[in-house]
């Protein structure tokens, strides 16, 4: 169809060929499609392992295009320039993309399709990041959820469109845009040397997500209910990086859950739940932006955090040297692979906001710095349940005491093993790695004695119940 113009399909956090809504509506539209990725404020804004994370994922959508006889288009710059620069280099008459639904993201898009259709040029955005827009959920009096169970029964019973293929072929344009070198971006140059440790952890792409999702629907989904707490199992589904880059698509999980609970497969429904935990955190980013930056209750912004990140209590937490076993576990397991098991972040959270009254948004900055499946809605939601500021938090006087967790889910111990070196004759390559990737001035050394913890549990605990009661809640 030489007399359609070509389409721009703007990729951003949706890193996928299959089940893609735009570029699904760019193929039906005919003419060339010109698949383009934009560095600009929103990924300058990325810590360093989901800038190092999406520089991977870059690298294995490219290669799937390139596979399909075509390319990715990478510019740098603010997004209301650079897309209608490209749009008269390239004589396209529409630009679709998928929708994001944070506060920065929505504020560009808005503006970018403003002056395409300014200009006489269709401008679309689809969904396909999430189950269930935010606003298409609401109570029955007309407003959103704060609760998680309710917000679960109004949606499992949605209907969610089934997943679509990837197209067979997609049209090249007869002359290509320039384009950036992905190399010359250096997306993973904040990482140092962990990069070279993460690189032996992480798989990047389409089809690594592909795989990932049919192992665990084979052989793990079944258990997932009894095992996704054992911090010492393969009990989780592992899907979280590729949801966060859109490598996978919600609506492929969803139905693939859908099938395993069809086949009698018992963990498929809590599965099916745990994804709209996701869903959830979304409605509530939509519906009360704050919570990316503030106190969700109004009646916790009095509250004496600690704020100040140079403390010694802070920068032990932040090394993973509080004395405490499975919370140190957790963050060298973070910052080796860039994954946290997701009860260890829970435990993690708790002991920082609570045991040592240190103020979430530390905690949520780390995360945001060293998780590869590092989502804005969820890692904020995340930190204010545990600390008790949040929707459907947990109560204030819920603070997890890390030995009894340790010992429930990590009964013999080996979660602990394979991440802390000191005191093992013989420690696993895992625990080794964090030495080889943490930065040379932390002087660590998997020889030394291990730490005395920075707070008991005990007093960690009896501490911020007295801290919380002397509050007015």
């Amino acid at each position: 169809m030489a007399d359609v113009s070509p389409t721009i399909v703007w990729f951003r956090r949706d890193l996928r060929l299959s089940d893609h809504a735009a570029l699904a509506a760019a193929v039906a539209r005919g003419g060339a499609v010109i698949p383009v990725f934009l560095s600009d404020h929103t990924v300058d804004a990325l810590g360093a392992a989901p800038k190092w994370r999406l520089e991977r994922g870059l690298a294995a959508l490219m290669a799937a295009l390139e596979e399909k006889g075509t390319r990715l288009v990478l510019r740098a710059g603010p997004a209301r320039e650079v897309i209608p620069e490209l749009v008269r280099e390239t004589g396209a008459g529409a630009v679709f993309w998928q929708r994001a639904y944070d506060p920065a993201s929505v504020e560009r898009d808005t503006d970018v399709k403003a002056r395409l259709k300014d200009d006489g040029i269709e401008a679309r955005s689809f969904e396909g990041h999430l189950l269930f827009e935010p606003w298409t959920v609401a109570t029955k009096q007309g407003g959103y959820y704060k609760v998680y169970s309710p917000f679960w029964r109004e949606v499992k019973h949605r209907e969610v469109p089934a997943p679509v293929a990837a197209p067979s072929q997609l049209a090249a344009p007869a002359r290509w845009p320039e384009s950036a070198a992905l190399e010359d971006w250096q997306l993973g140059a904040a990482m140092n040397r962990g990069g070279a440790v993460l690189e032996h952890y992480v798989s990047a792409g389409e089809a690594a997500a592909l795989a990932r999702l049919g192992t665990f629907m084979r052989d793990g989904v079944a258990e997932y209910g009894e095992t996704r707490d054992r911090l010492d199992m393969e009990g989780t589904s592992r899907l979280s990086g590729y949801l966060s880059l859109g490598e996978i698509s919600p609506a492929r999980c969803w139905h693939a859950g859908l099938r395993a609970e069809a086949e009698g497969k018992a963990g498929a429904g809590k599965f099916l739940s745990e994804l709209a935990w996701r869903e959830f955190a979304y409605h509530l980013m939509w519906h009360t932006p704050h919570i990316l930056e503030e106190n969700w209750r109004e009646d916790w912004r009095a509250f004496p955090w600690k704020e100040d990140r140079r403390l010694r209590e802070v920068r032990l937490w932040e090394q993973a040297r509080t004395g405490m076993e499975v919370v140190d576990a957790a963050l060298r397991e973070m910052y080796v692979t860039g994954y946290m098991h997701n009860r260890a972040r829970m435990i993690v959270a708790s002991y920082l906001t609570k045991h040592l009254l240190v103020h979430w948004r530390i905690g949520q900055a780390w995360f945001d710095d060293c998780l590869i499946d590092w989502d804005p809605a969820a890692n904020a939601m995340g930190w204010q349940w545990v600390a008790g500021c949040g929707p459907d938090a947990a109560p204030y006087f819920r603070v997890f005491n890390p030995e009894t967790q340790a010992e429930k889910f990590d009964p013999k111990g080996a979660y602990r093993r394979r991440w802390i070196a000191e005191g093992q004759a013989e420690p696993p390559r895992t625990a080794r790695d964090y030495f080889e990737a943490v930065p040379r001035s932390w002087g660590l050394d998997p020889a030394a004695d291990y730490p005395e913890p920075v707070v008991s549990a005990r007093d960690g605990r009896e501490a911020a119940l007295a801290a919380y009661e002397a509050r007015d809640f």
